[in-house]
């Protein structure tokens, strides 16, 4: 059967409903797909859910033309500074220590939780998103935004090629350079840079992880391991001031569905 085209529209969730098609589509990408899971997670209803989810603002991109509950086929976490003071920190300060970030007094955006739906992977949907991002980012006065992103598996010996080439190349600057927690705390410098395959290792960089370094994200120091997810997890920090023209264009450019 043939699929019509997507009638995207990007807003934040408004209610209990909003959120729980959220979670579903969380469910699907997080439990089923990659094998996640925690203390909260819904097997039930089909839920993946947490305690910062009440907290957090949540981007949902909505394709009009699917019906309802699944309409909603991406997402995007978004907690602010004076959220995370109500959820008591931010959700990745369990694996990083922010401390240089807060630190800083400019104001702070974590993003987590950002997935498409399968059926929606190579399009246009992830570019709506960002562009709804940038809006929430300037409306905010957001200077700093950062959120852990992940490789698959917690094998790092399998990962050491990836992961060495964002430590020797993306390595962020000490004024944004969070560092990850023991004990969950790898290395990530494993490879040397002569001996690195750059072209093998940037194909083993997953894709979410790539737009982050197009729009001129850094890596934290060290990788996490983060086993209750099955995976292992590296902090992008993003630096609106130290974009240049052409890397704002990528997100702040309108998007047509």
């Amino acid at each position: 059967m043939i699929q019509p085209e997507p009638q995207y529209s990007v807003r934040l969730a408004r209610s209990g409903a909003d959120l729980r098609a959220a979670q579903r589509l969380r469910y699907i990408v997080f439990v089923e797909e990659l094998g996640a899971g925690g203390e909260l997670v819904d097997h039930v209803n089909r839920l993946e859910q947490d305690r910062f989810d009440p907290f957090f603002d949540h981007l949902l991109l909505v394709d009009q033309a699917r019906a309802a509950p699944d309409h909603v086929v991406g997402v995007y976490r978004l907690l602010r500074q004076d959220q995370a003071r109500r959820a008591g920190q931010f959700y990745s300060e369990d694996e990083y220590d922010l401390g240089v970030l807060k630190a800083s007094g400019r104001p702070l955006l974590e993003l987590g939780r950002s997935c498409l739906h399968p059926d929606y992977r190579g399009g246009m949907g992830m570019y709506h998103l960002w562009h709804a991002l940038a809006a929430y980012v300037e409306a905010h006065g957001i200077e700093i935004l950062f959120g852990v992103a992940s490789f698959h598996g917690t094998d790092t010996t399998a990962l050491a090629a990836p992961l060495s080439m964002l430590h020797h190349r993306h390595l962020a600057p000490p004024d944004l350079r969070v560092t990850a927690r023991a004990p969950g705390a790898v290395a990530m410098d494993r490879i040397a840079p002569e001996a690195l395959d750059r072209r093998a290792a940037m194909l083993a960089v997953p894709a979410l992880i790539k737009a982050y370094l197009r729009l001129g994200g850094f890596v934290g120091q060290d990788a996490y391991l983060d086993r209750a997810f099955n995976t292992t997890d590296v902090c992008l920090i993003l630096d609106v001031a130290r974009m240049n023209e052409s890397q704002r264009a990528i997100y702040t450019r309108p998007v047509r569905a």
